[in-house]
């Protein structure tokens, strides 16, 4: 998974990059909050990102508002580090929009751990919206009968839209994904297949 740094200080920045790698993530740094949101808006951007909360042109808690103002169709999973560690602060942080809350000097396992759970997170969301893109799919191959049927008594032709008859079973391969296997029911065939069957026997030498 990519993962993008955003933090002014290099060294913050260079430990974050060593704890994570080590841990199998590609990453990228950038030094300013203006940076971080281009490269998260961008095509392909960044599924999650570790935002200082003090940089230089934009905060990371403003890069977090900004985007959850603009709703995507795969938002980013994203993380504040920051030295603020007051409990309005961390508030103040989820309500902008952060998914996370780090404060420094962070601890490397705590880091990797909380980095895994949004890695989880994204991954189920993912999962998420392919079933739900397999749901719409699926409906929209269904096409369901609704409402009164008009079919004649006698010879059981349907009734269509354009006022025109045909049969039973080409209204419901118009008008649906059923597909027809033809067989003899029980009642059939001891009424039409038995007789004819025995007739047969009967007139052979």
């Amino acid at each position: 998974m990519r993962v993008l740094i955003a933090d002014d200080t290099a060294m913050f920045r260079r430990l974050v990059r060593i704890t994570l790698e080590k841990a199998g993530y590609e990453v990228s740094e950038v030094a300013d909050g203006a940076e971080a949101l281009h490269q998260l808006e961008s095509n392909g951007g960044f599924p999650l990102a570790i935002l200082d909360w003090m940089m230089p042109k934009m905060k990371g808690v403003e890069v977090c508002r900004v985007l959850r103002e603009r709703p995507t169709p795969a938002p980013p999973y994203l993380i504040l580090l920051t030295s603020k560690d007051r409990p309005e602060d961390v508030v103040a942080g989820l309500e902008a929009g952060a998914d996370d809350y780090i404060t420094k000097p962070f601890r490397a396992a705590e880091l990797r751990a909380r980095v895994q759970v949004g890695a989880r997170i994204l991954s189920l969301r993912q999962a998420l919206a392919d079933r739900v893109i397999a749901l719409e799919q699926a409906l929209g191959q269904v096409r369901q009968l609704q409402g009164l049927l008009p079919i004649c008594a006698w010879c059981k032709n349907v009734r269509n839209d354009q006022n025109y008859w045909q049969s039973v079973e080409r209204y419901v391969a118009e008008h649906s994904e059923a597909q027809f296997t033809h067989t003899i029911c029980p009642p059939c065939r001891e009424k039409h297949i038995t007789p004819q069957i025995d007739r047969l026997r009967g007139a052979s030498p």
